[in-house]
């Protein structure tokens, strides 16, 4: 017997609640991680180690929000382009088991839910929460524009830096800009990896990558993008005082990049998405080294 569609049985609405975990990829939780690390350092950077709960709890609800937000617009803006790269072509939209009114649905409530969040921080954070919506909303242009999509996607996922210290400190002091531009050049360097992997089916497709841009450099400037990271980082270090600790993390972020570097010297696409992946360890020796640092100099 047909299923009634007004009385939708148990296994079709599991089916359709799969769709939109598969949409937000709910299964595929690294683009959370990569967004929560830099968001998590400023946290401790801005409160020296210690965050108020609410801050905790409002980022980092906040950060999965967002990139499952953004991750449906992506899928709704590219779903014509998703069907010709073999990575993404079985994704809901593209099978049409999410329709595109459900995806715009689904973010616009995901947003929504983020920005409630957000106004129990103060006014500062919540001016700065607004461009970070239009730095999701506008980055699944850019690989249509511009051979740089890293680029912007660099600074959505570093906005959470200057919210984290509007949030903690009520102000935007100038040292934050450089944990800004710490994350902004490794996002850049991670996602160049990424785009590596699908860059054989961009090139038919016509979406714009810095792989593409990089060519046969892009190993290099991979490289070069991980030097700059750890730069930046080492001046994050100076300007907020950070130890030996700190540098114990830069150390193993250091010896990471390194393996990335191992991975992708062959350009096979399992291989750089293997390197890409790795960067969640990245994130987490930096973190590690920001806790350590302040465990020791606040327990001293």
């Amino acid at each position: 017997m047909l299923a009634d569609p007004d009385n939708p049985t148990m296994t079709e609405t599991v089916s359709r609640f799969s769709a939109y975990l598969a949409l937000i990829r709910f299964d595929r939780p690294i683009g959370t991680w990569l967004l929560l690390w830099p968001t998590l350092w400023a946290l401790w950077l801005a409160s020296e180690g210690v965050p108020p709960w609410s801050l905790l709890f409002i980022f980092t609800a906040g950060t999965f929000l967002m990139r499952s937000a953004g991750c449906a617009i992506n899928d709704l803006i590219d779903r014509n382009l998703d069907g010709a790269v073999d990575r993404t072509r079985q994704r809901p939209l593209v099978t049409g088991a999410v329709t595109p009114v459900e995806a715009l649905s689904l973010s616009a409530g995901l947003a929504l839910a983020s920005f409630v969040l957000v106004l129990f921080t103060n006014t500062l954070t919540i001016s700065l929460s607004f461009a970070a919506v239009a730095l999701a909303a506008c980055y699944p242009f850019m690989k249509r524009q511009t051979h740089l999509p890293q680029l912007v996607l660099g600074a959505a996922f570093s906005w959470g830096i200057p919210m984290a210290f509007a949030a903690t400190r009520n102000a935007l002091p100038a040292e934050l800009w450089l944990v800004f531009i710490a994350n902004l050049l490794w996002t850049v360097a991670y996602d160049t990896e990424y785009a590596m992997v699908d860059r054989k089916d961009d090139l038919k497709a016509g979406i714009k990558s810095t792989a593409i841009l990089f060519g046969e450099l892009d190993r290099i400037m991979v490289g070069v993008l991980q030097l700059f990271t750890l730069l930046a980082l080492l001046l994050v270090a100076q300007k907020f005082a950070l130890g030996w600790f700190f540098h114990l993390g830069l150390l193993v972020a250091a010896v990471l990049f390194g393996r990335q570097q191992l991975l992708i010297r062959e350009r096979k696409p399992e291989a750089c998405f293997q390197a890409f992946i790795l960067n969640n360890t990245v994130g987490i020796a930096v973190f590690i080294g920001i806790i350590g640092h302040y465990w020791f100099n606040n327990s001293a």
